[in-house]
């Protein structure tokens, strides 16, 4: 058995079982969707830990549809669910499906019924529900629990030939009335549906239930470890017992083991409510990119290595608890910083005009796709005398903390000019309608004259405005205000569905995305990531937002009403004293604890600034860990798009010539 104290749970149970009974080569797992709807995120961690086990031990994973309740089930859902698992990038070993198997289910019934361990019973389910007890008190046997072998096996072949209305009879398994597992007190096995199934037709009129079709389907295919979510813990008892009837010794007899499902604040994951969501017009479908469906998720943006990743660094456990969906939005941005290339687009435009630009001219400037792949080239854009900038990029007058464009103020433009905002026009209302600027034509970024090296506290992004391409853009915010939406007793979830949720823009676009093509990535310089929606036409392009560049949401988290809420709450610490208490003790932490703090900065300095971050370059030499948590931040946010200051150049300079190893190696990263 292996030692690595990196296995979670799962991996220990089959590392334990490899080392006393099984063999690699009986290592079998399998993904069990119900084909009912639509995979979401809880289904994909699934995937991920069923097909990541199979790659771990090179073992195969089957696909196994649990097709047995034909009114729900429909191969629109079978279609999705396979289309959801090769996107995500896997590949199953064998397409199996429960009807596979509904003829040895039958046989083993009716061998069941003749060894008196199963019956047909008669009552209505009504009366089935009374007699089953409660968890104090044990159930009462059916009156028909005593049918002779002859009689039950009349009627069930009468039930399968389709000569009994639907709810006279059911088979129960002959267990124990009074075991304190009620699961185990004579459970239905069969009921009678006069459904038309996806792949059987009406060959059947009677369908097994989920306990008896699906630890006898893993038999089946000889799945080595079946994993199930935790509310399948009682019903391993009744796995067991099924699997007793008739286990062959000769044969690899499957386990069920049990993990904690994933579950996700702001969202909910339940099928049931999300075919709510639907229904009810608060979503346009199953794949509107606000759903926790894995369909929403690509539509939106995500990409399967995000989703991976989410799932890895969340782990298997075995208690549930709520992952902050703001951890998966970090796996997100952190996957599209490395792939999306970097374009610019204004999403509230205003007209900027340069008043001492000459007339007519335009130019073709330089710029980089993406400065994390080294293999992503450069694209040339056009700059012109009219642009459009941000509204939110420029006020008359504001205080030292805004960095961005005010009267008299400098900015330089992103691959341009260093341009100083010299008066504005406004409408009859007093909007502004164009801001005049001058531009100094000497200080073209990267040209290394004296005037583009001149330091200048805010640089904005732009669009020419005579070359912009107009578009659609999608701004996608947390479905519900409430984190747990679905655990009120007293409240429907639907009473916290967020009424900002999906936001509207026209926006003006560079000319370089009129070629982009659906689901395609893109980070919009200083306002996140975004993606290419199949609502798309030749002419009129429509872009989701997948993420923005930092979590602000815990900044400007919106209030869900609330009947009993405390009095007053300590208030949330900031994120760049976070980082600097853990930089603190960096240095004197072990490796493994190291790592993980490193981790954490990294999480965190998504709700850093730039201006938060300048006032640590000046930490003292001999504080290496807060350097170093700071050094950490300052990768981050280039990472989003922020410029190289020339303090942050000389930040990494000093820490190149540090005696601490750690920095050192966090400063090449940078340099």
């Amino acid at each position: 058995m292996s030692d690595d104290k990196s296995l979670n749970f799962i991996e220990r149970i089959i590392e334990d079982d490899l080392s006393k009974s099984y063999s690699n080569e009986q290592l079998r797992f399998r993904f069990p969707p119900e084909p009912n709807g639509y995979l979401h995120l809880g289904h994909a961690s699934a995937i991920c830990l069923n097909f990541g086990l199979g790659e771990r031990y090179n073992a195969p994973v089957n696909l196994r549809f649990d097709d047995t309740n034909p009114a729900k089930e429909e191969q629109e859902f079978v279609d999705a669910i396979k289309r959801d698992i090769e996107w995500l990038g896997y590949t199953w070993d064998t397409e199996c499906y429960a009807s596979d198997y509904f003829q040895e289910l039958y046989d083993w019934t009716v061998e069941l019924i003749k060894a008196g361990k199963a019956y047909v019973d008669s009552q209505s389910s009504e009366a089935i529900a009374e007699q089953k007890g409660t968890p104090n008190e044990p159930g009462v046997a059916s009156p028909y629990r005593d049918r002779s072998v002859e009689e039950n096996l009349e009627l069930f072949a009468k039930m399968k030939a389709g000569e009994m209305p639907e709810g006279q009879h059911v088979v129960r398994a002959k267990i124990d009335m009074s075991s304190p597992n009620m699961l185990m007190r004579d459970p239905v096995m069969y009921r009678v549906l006069h459904k038309h199934h996806h792949r059987t037709g009406t060959d059947w009129s009677i369908f097994p239930m989920y306990d008896w079709a699906h630890g006898e389907s893993d038999y089946v295919e000889q799945i080595s470890h079946s994993l199930c979510t935790l509310e399948f813990l009682p019903h391993r008892e009744l796995y067991d017992w099924f699997l007793d009837q008739i286990h062959d010794p000769a044969k690899l007899r499957p386990k069920q083991r049990e993990f904690a499902r994933r579950n996700i604040s702001h969202t909910v994951v339940s099928k049931r409510k999300l075919a709510q969501l639907v229904a009810e017009g608060v979503v346009s479908g199953w794949d509107d990119p606000r759903m926790p469906t894995v369909s929403g998720m690509r539509r939106r943006g995500y990409t399967p290595d995000s989703i991976k990743n989410f799932a890895d660094s969340v782990g298997i456990a075995k208690r549930e608890n709520l992952v902050d969906v703001s951890h998966l939005e970090y796996c997100v941005r952190e996957d599209l910083n490395k792939v999306a290339n970097r374009v610019m687009a204004v999403l509230n435009p205003v007209k900027l005009v340069i008043t001492n630009y000459p007339e007519g001219k335009e130019e073709w400037l330089e710029t980089e796709n993406n400065p994390e792949d080294p293999n992503a080239g450069n694209r040339e854009i056009p700059f012109s005398g009219t642009l459009y900038i941000e509204q939110e990029d420029f006020k008359e007058e504001a205080g030292r903390k805004f960095f961005r464009l005010t009267l008299g103020g400098e900015v330089r433009l992103k691959s341009a000019y260093i341009i100083k905002a010299e008066s504005v026009e406004k409408d009859a209302e007093g909007n502004i309608t164009q801001i005049n600027c001058s531009y100094d034509p000497d200080s073209l970024s990267g040209s290394g004259t004296e005037a583009s090296l001149r330091k200048v506290k805010g640089t904005l992004h732009w669009v020419s405005a005579g070359h912009a391409i107009e578009a659609e853009v999608r701004e996608y915010d947390r479905l519900f205000l409430d984190e747990s939406p679905d655990t009120h007793k007293d409240k429907s979830f639907m009473e916290f569905v967020n009424p900002d949720s999906l936001k509207i823009r026209k926006a003006m676009l560079e000319p370089s995305l009129a070629d982009a093509k659906v689901l395609e990535h893109f980070q919009f310089q200083r306002l996140g990531y975004f993606n290419v929606d199949p609502d798309s036409t030749p002419g009129n392009l429509i872009f989701n937002k997948t993420v923005g560049l930092r979590d602000t949401w815990a900044k400007q988290k919106p209030q869900a009403p609330q009947q009993n809420k405390p009095k007053q709450q300590a208030p949330e610490r900031a994120a760049i004293d976070v980082i600097k208490q853990l930089g603190k003790k960096y240095t004197n932490l072990p490796e493994e604890k190291r790592n993980a703090t490193r981790g954490r900065i990294i999480e965190l300095a998504d709700k850093v600034s730039y201006e938060e971050l300048e006032p640590l370059f000046a930490t003292a030499a001999k504080k290496a860990g807060t350097r170093i948590a700071a050094m950490l931040v300052l990768g981050v946010l280039l990472k989003n798009g922020q410029e190289k200051t020339p303090e942050a150049t000389e930040f990494i300079s000093k820490a190149l010539e540090d005696r601490n190893d750690l920095l050192v190696q966090e400063a090449q990263d940078l340099s």
